[in-house]
């Protein structure tokens, strides 16, 4: 007897329809066939479907036969052209549209179609791959409302305004922090080949004594001495240690070079505390989720070893308790800076994916498994440059030494997984 019976006359639950993605060859194979012969057996899902196959200079748009006497449309990529192209789907009758995540060459389309009152799925082109031979602009654009008519597609996950504004100000402030660092990597170079060793008796050339001395260098100060006194108290090497580490072999060409990557690592400083002030005044203007509740003390103490370095200069992790009502900073290996990533990335609203395993297969961390014949052929892992994901590895790698539940959690599935411990 079975440990779950189906009540007295109430109907089983409908069978779950594979995607696109979802099938083999040879379900694909069969559907296509389907697909080609009009096969009435189908359940039709979206009777108002369009697709549209997103290019660089114009955007091929495909309609039920019966809608229009030119089903299948081009458009320009200017706005006009756009708006234009969303008349004609709303005169079409249409409500919802397919497209692939082309580039950012779909972001304006998306927009414009979402504030003309139209449901759009963005999809990915990994999971719409046609038979070979069968590409071109037009039947590109016909096969995603075919598979969109269908409910073949899975739309892809697409943040609500609030925090995509905040991932663009967050994306831009980390773009300007990789570009300060090359620019003291460059800096690094250029006194290195003019042998002064100024990494041999400080651990950071951007801090404040590494900053005054070659400012003082650029001003045309020379004497080792002289720019050895220049350093804090708290720098461990003995002044003559590092007067011996300044005598450089000065050159009129590296010089210039030294002046021009300083100048650009100072204007990448600059412009980071703009978009902090930008951001923070974002943040500010957010709802105040927290509904009024004291931010939790802080779990770890910071060492200020180098006070502010790279971090934001305003309390990020207050704005993201106010705006969230949660302090993700209290889970062990997350400190402000992945929090502020993760969730401007993915959001708080975690409803958005059905179970914590679509959330986990979304960051792409599950395992790529090839089934055939009811077995796994085959194991890898999806690549990806998903943000979140990034920020999570980095955080899982803090906990390998970390003293708590979490690391020993790590440490554990570590060795049970064939690592190291």
């Amino acid at each position: 007897m079975k440990a779950k019976q189906r009540e007295k006359g109430k109907p089983a639950a409908p069978a779950r329809r594979c995607k696109w993605h979802e099938m083999n060859r040879k379900q694909r194979r069969e559907m296509m066939r389907k697909l080609q012969s009009e096969d009435l057996s189908m359940e039709v899902i979206h009777p108002d479907a369009a697709g549209i196959d997103i290019g660089n200079e114009f955007h091929y748009v495909a309609v039920p036969q019966k809608r229009d006497s030119e089903p299948v449309r081009r458009f320009g990529c200017t706005t006009a052209e756009l708006k234009t192209m969303a008349e004609w789907l709303q005169q079409c009758g249409i409500r919802t549209v397919a497209m692939q995540s082309t580039g950012v060459y779909w972001i304006a389309v998306y927009d414009v179609l979402e504030e003309a009152g139209l449901e759009v799925y963005l999809v990915n082109a990994r999971e719409t791959k046609n038979l070979p031979g069968r590409k071109s602009d037009v039947q590109e654009s016909q096969w995603l409302m075919k598979l969109h008519t269908y409910g073949l597609l899975r739309n892809s996950f697409r943040p609500v305004q609030e925090i995509r504004t905040m991932r663009t100000y967050w994306r831009q402030r980390n773009d300007l922090v990789r570009s300060a660092t090359r620019h003291i990597q460059r800096i690094q170079k250029v006194l290195t080949q003019m042998n002064i060793q100024l990494a041999n008796v400080l651990s950071d050339i951007s801090g404040k004594s590494g900053q005054a001395i070659i400012h003082a260098i650029l001003a045309g100060e020379r004497d080792p001495y002289e720019l050895a006194a220049m350093c804090d108290v708290r720098v461990q090497a003995s002044e003559e240690e590092i007067a011996q580490s300044l005598e450089g072999h000065w050159q009129p060409d590296l010089l210039f070079v030294l002046k021009q990557e300083q100048d650009g690592y100072e204007f990448c400083q600059k412009q980071i505390a703009q978009c902090d002030g930008q951001l923070e005044h974002y943040l500010q203007q957010r709802e105040d989720r927290s509904h009024g509740a004291p931010l939790p003390e802080e779990k770890r103490k910071v060492r200020l070893k180098k006070k502010y370095g790279n971090r934001p200069q305003f309390d990020l992790r207050a704005e993201l308790f106010r705006m969230t009502g949660t302090d993700l900073t209290r889970i062990d290996g997350i400190d402000v800076t992945t929090a502020a990533t993760i969730l401007s990335e993915a959001g708080y609203d975690m409803s958005r994916w059905e179970t914590e395993n679509h959330f986990v297969s979304w960051l792409r961390l599950c395992p790529d498994n090839r089934i055939s014949g009811g077995k796994i052929i085959g194991q890898g892992r999806l690549p990806t440059n998903n943000r979140a994901t990034i920020a999570l590895k980095m955080a899982a790698s803090a906990l390998r030494t970390s003293q708590t539940y979490l690391g020993a959690q790590f440490r554990r599935f570590r060795t049970k997984l064939g690592g190291s411990s």
